[in-house]
Order: C-alpha cells, then sequence, then structure tokens
C-alpha cells in the first residue's frame, strides 16, 4: 500500500505542475506578457493594497481603458446589470405596465398609446390619459426616466398611478407589472394607396414581422412600400438576412470578412417582392438600418430618401463575461453584395432632405404625421405619387 502511495503522489504532483505550466504557457501565447501582466496587477491590488477600494470598479476601469484603447466607437462592455436591460431590449419585450408615454413637465406621463392586451389596457388605462402619480410619489417635477423607473418593477408586483382623464377626473388604478411584447414594425395603408412601414429595430421578430407587414398591405392593394428606418439603431445580422432574402431576388446580399481575411458571403434566393419600393433614413440609422437602405439600393431595387446615414462599416459579436457583464468587439469588416463599404461616407439619399429641428422633435416623439413628413412626401413625388 505504502509503494503505491510512493508512486501515486509524485504522479499527481508531476500531473499538476505539468498542467499548470500548460495554462500559463497558452496564457502566455494568447495575452502575453503585457496581457498577463494585467492581470497579476489586479490580483496583486486584491491581495496587497491597503487602502479602500472595490474590486469591481477597479476591474471597470480596467475594462475601461482596455476598449477605449481600441479606438472603434463600436466596441463597448456592460456591467451584469447592464447587460441584463440590453437582453431584455433586444427581445423586444420588458417587464413594465405598457404604455406609450411623453412626459409633460408640471404635470406627469401622458399615455400616447396602450399595449393591446397588456397589464395598462386590462387595468383599464387608456391613450389620452396622463399619470400623475406612482405609488404616491408625483411625478410633476420629475424627468421621464426618473418617472419610468418608479413605475417600472419586477414582474407579479403592483403599482398604484393616480391617472388624470382627458376632462380632468382622477382616478386611482393598481397596474400589476408583467413581461409586455414590443412591436419592432408597425404600418398602415394610406389613402393614396402607399403603405408606411416604420420598423423600429432588428432584434427578435423583426424579420418575421415586416414579412407580415408587406404581405398584408399587398392584399389590402398597395401599391407600393415605404420603410421607414429612421432613427434604427439596427440588430441582428440574422433579422438583416432574412429581410434581404425575402425582398431582394437571387444573388449575394452580403459580404464580411474576418481580421485573417476569410470571406463570407450571404445569397438571396430568386423570391422576392416585385413592387414600388423607397427607404427612409437619416443620421440615427446605424448598421443594419442604413445597410438595408444601400443594398435595396445597389440591385436597384429602392430608392433612399431621407438624410445621410452614419457610415458604420463593422459588425460586433457580444461575448457573455463571468461576471455577469459582457464585452462586444468589431470582429468584422462588411459590405454591400457588390463589395462595397460604407465606412466614412454611409448612404447619401436621393432624394436628400433635412428636418428642421422641430420635425426633427417631433419625428423622435412619433408625433410627425406622414403628410407633414418633408421626408416621407419626398419618396412619394420621387415614386410618382
Amino acid at each position: 500500500m505504502k509503494q503505491k502511495l510512493k508512486i501515486i503522489v509524485p504522479t499527481i504532483l508531476i500531473t499538476f505542475v505539468l498542467t499548470l505550466g500548460a495554462v500559463f504557457l497558452a496564457a502566455w501565447l494568447i495575452l502575453g506578457p503585457d496581457g498577463i501582466s494585467v492581470t497579476e496587477s489586479l490580483a496583486l491590488v486584491n491581495l496587497r493594497f491597503v487602502g479602500e477600494y472595490k474590486i469591481n470598479e477597479v476591474a471597470g476601469a480596467a475594462m475601461d481603458g482596455m476598449v477605449k484603447s481600441l479606438n472603434d466607437r463600436w466596441s463597448y462592455w456592460l456591467d451584469a446589470e447592464g447587460y441584463k436591460n440590453q437582453k431584455e431590449n433586444r427581445s423586444n419585450s420588458y417587464v413594465g405596465i405598457g404604455v406609450s408615454v411623453t412626459y409633460q413637465k408640471g404635470k406627469g406621463l401622458y399615455i400616447k398609446s396602450v399595449a393591446k392586451g397588456g397589464p395598462a389596457e386590462q387595468a383599464g388605462l387608456v391613450a389620452g390619459e396622463t399619470i400623475l402619480k406612482a405609488d404616491g410619489v408625483s411625478l410633476a417635477q420629475l424627468d421621464l426616466e426618473k418617472s419610468y423607473l418608479l413605475i417600472k418593477g419586477e414582474a407579479g408586483t403592483s403599482v398604484d398611478l393616480e391617472v388624470s382623464g382627458a376632462d380632468g377626473t382622477v382616478r386611482t388604478v393598481t397596474v400589476r407589472r408583467d413581461v409586455v411584447a414590443s412591436e419592432p414594425v408597425s404600418y398602415k395603408l394610406l389613402e393614396n394607396g402607399a403603405g408606411l412601414v416604420t420598423l423600429k429595430n432588428f432584434y427578435d421578430r423583426s424579420a418575421d414581422e415586416l414579412k407580415a407587414a408587406v404581405e398584408d398591405l399587398r392584399g389590402q392593394g398597395a401599391k407600393a412600400i415605404v420603410f421607414d428606418l429612421r432613427n434604427n439603431p439596427g440588430g441582428y445580422l440574422t433579422e438583416l438576412e432574412k429581410m434581404l432574402d425575402y425582398l431582394l431576388p437571387k444573388g449575394p446580399v452580403f459580404r464580411s470578412k474576418t481580421r485573417f481575411g476569410n470571406e463570407d458571403v450571404v445569397e438571396s434566393d430568386s423570391s422576392c417582392v416585385k413592387m414600388p419600393i423607397a427607404v427612409l433614413v437619416n443620421g440615427d440609422s446605424y448598421s443594419a438600418a442604413e445597410f438595408f437602405a444601400a443594398e435595396l439600393r445597389e440591385q436597384g431595387w429602392a430608392i433612399v430618401g431621407g438624410d445621410i446615414t452614419c457610415g458604420k462599416g463593422y459588425f460586433q459579436q457580444t461575448y457573455p463575461l463571468l461576471n455577469g457583464g459582457s464585452l462586444s468587439i468589431s470582429t468584422h469588416t462588411y459590405f454591400t453584395g457588390k463589395g462595397v463599404s460604407l465606412i466614412g461616407t454611409g448612404v447619401v439619399p436621393d432624394p436628400l432632405v433635412k428636418l428642421t429641428d422641430d420635425q426633427n422633435a417631433l419625428l423622435i416623439a412619433g408625433d410627425l404625421t406622414p403628410e407633414n413628413d418633408p421626408q416621407f412626401q419626398s419618396v412619394l413625388t420621387a415614386l410618382g405619387f
């Protein structure tokens, strides 16, 4: 028995040393001496620093410096809470009461719309009412964000809202918070026969909802489709690819390259949507949004109106971190089907029409009607309406 122990113990030690050496060698090859020194420095701070500090703040500052030194405006990192909120937003759902609001200083939150089937509708709230208080706290002197935080909460909890109707009648309503689906696509058929499809982002369900909107409008007899992608932040490449495949004829619609030069090409099939199309963009049409416009115009499938887009040409991959946060870094450059990069140029619309500050504020608030929207009217004219 002792003889066996004499053999086993050295074997375990040798295996441990070899494993440790392999790990160190791998770290050296991947991180290099500078990268290992960062880890070493954090360990020394954690073990030897005599003053008061918070290791998460030290690590966060190190992450800030690392990402900033990449000199890439598109790369970023999020802490655990930020990453959780991001995933919620990108799912096109959220925990809340299901209302779209604007802030009225000195009053509270004016309800513009109520989500169908959501908690607010179930509690009897309607568009046109104003939320004056949340759990007894007046919203009159708070801003939109602080008011929103009072109403937002965990699913299954309730909030008491004091609400004023259009006639001035004040009542108290208890609303139970729940998961609410937000619609990435809205659409309508205008009197002149043009279909307006507003795409808010390229996250979950956006491609399927865009297809459904177009098919419904075609069924209603739409003579043309206008896609409004202004103030659209972009989103998932997979959603963009599905949209381009649905709309465009057979051929390459997206190209990307890694840092090593490996190229990937996405092809559309022969099925497509054949009808007059226009796309509206502006300086806040990012990533997938501006690419959507660029690719449709490149193939002669649409005219593009509005204002010049941001000019992005990298896409990011998000990597979850052990602390619950995430790191998103640019991993690919991308190009149109014909190999054109948008970096530094963006998409220059034709017709190019700029909104006034007042018109842009109305657009952001969702209150700029098609009749009073010069960018929308310019593409209607270009389409022959």
